[in-house]
């Protein structure tokens, strides 16, 4: 089982996108996607996603909020348990991610971005529901083969 955080960072419509090009081995390998990463020992989840966004980008978060959970079932990979956070609120400048390239992505544009497909599906949901969420997504590969979503 794996423990993880994800942030999307919004300023001036934008999110501050990740384009994973820069590991080898890396399952996300030329994806966009949010910042954030797995937990470490004893760490809670706020505490990891806080340490994760300042190593990938130099920014520190002032504040953030929690808006859902995502449960990540493969035949080929370990279960993933995803807290996703957002936050407008943050200082700092960024620095250049070991991990891939950091941009400001226009939020109705990163649909049209090689992502995986549910991270659109939550992205959705951050932009239109305020209500705090829980998903189920069962990929094989790469392809999205059933989903699931609870509201709060």
């Amino acid at each position: 089982m794996i423990l993880s955080t994800i942030c999307y960072i919004e300023k001036n419509n934008q999110y501050l996108m990740l384009h994973r090009t820069k590991k080898e081995k890396d399952i996300s390998k030329d994806k966009w996607i949010g910042i954030g990463g797995k937990f470490e020992n004893n760490e809670s989840p706020e505490e990891c996603i806080k340490r994760e966004v300042f190593e990938e980008t130099g920014l520190k978060l002032k504040t953030f909020k929690l808006r859902g959970i995502v449960t990540y079932t493969s035949k080929e990979w370990e279960t993933e348990y995803m807290y996703i956070f957002t936050s407008n609120d943050f200082e700092g400048d960024l620095i250049e991610c070991n991990e891939g390239d950091l941009e400001w992505i226009d939020k109705e544009k990163i649909v049209n971005l090689n992502t995986w497909e549910g991270d659109k599906l939550f992205l959705k949901k951050l932009e239109n529901d305020n209500n705090f969420f829980t998903m189920k997504f069962e990929y094989d590969g790469d392809n999205l083969l059933n989903y699931i979503i609870y509201d709060y």
